[in-house]
């Protein structure tokens, strides 16, 4: 059980790290590209910034897939690399179908995925909320100064 902890543990601070590092990153391009995306046209550079944003999550999720299945694989809990991503998938999105289980002396991994997917899910969506609130902010902010500039 200590293993279990530790090792789940260990998993979700790698993700929720790299979920932080990747966040620093697109920080930065959003601070670098700020002054552009706030000018018009305004619907494009919205639509791009969320493209852009869904992939980012995409990637950040993926990362977090393969690191889960690939310690599940390490483990040899399962019979193949493909039941290693299927669980590690439907765990960490929370899905949890059932079909396919850890064997019962390592269920509380499987937990761990799912709280992990969880707090990354929680993280992701509220920092690509926030970015486009930001940017939003500033889309309307110069529209104002325009029409006070009229």
């Amino acid at each position: 059980m200590v293993l279990q902890i530790a090792l789940g543990s260990a998993l979700m601070l790698i993700t929720i790290a790299v979920a932080g590092i990747s966040l620093w990153w697109v920080e930065t391009l959003l601070r670098r590209h700020h002054d552009w995306l706030a000018r018009p046209p305004h619907a494009p550079k919205l639509l791009l910034l969320l493209c852009a944003a869904a992939v980012w999550v995409l990637g950040v999720v993926t990362f977090g897939v393969w690191l889960w299945a690939l310690t599940f694989w390490a483990l040899q809990l399962f019979s193949g690399l493909e039941p290693c991503v299927y669980f590690a998938l439907v765990s960490f999105t929370t899905l949890g179908y059932g079909d396919v289980l850890l064997p019962h002396e390592w269920r509380l991994l499987g937990g761990m995925a799912a709280a992990n997917g969880f707090i990354n899910f929680g993280i992701l969506i509220a920092s690509l909320t926030e970015a486009l609130r930001v940017v939003r902010i500033a889309q309307i902010a110069h529209e104002d100064r325009r029409h006070l500039q009229k």
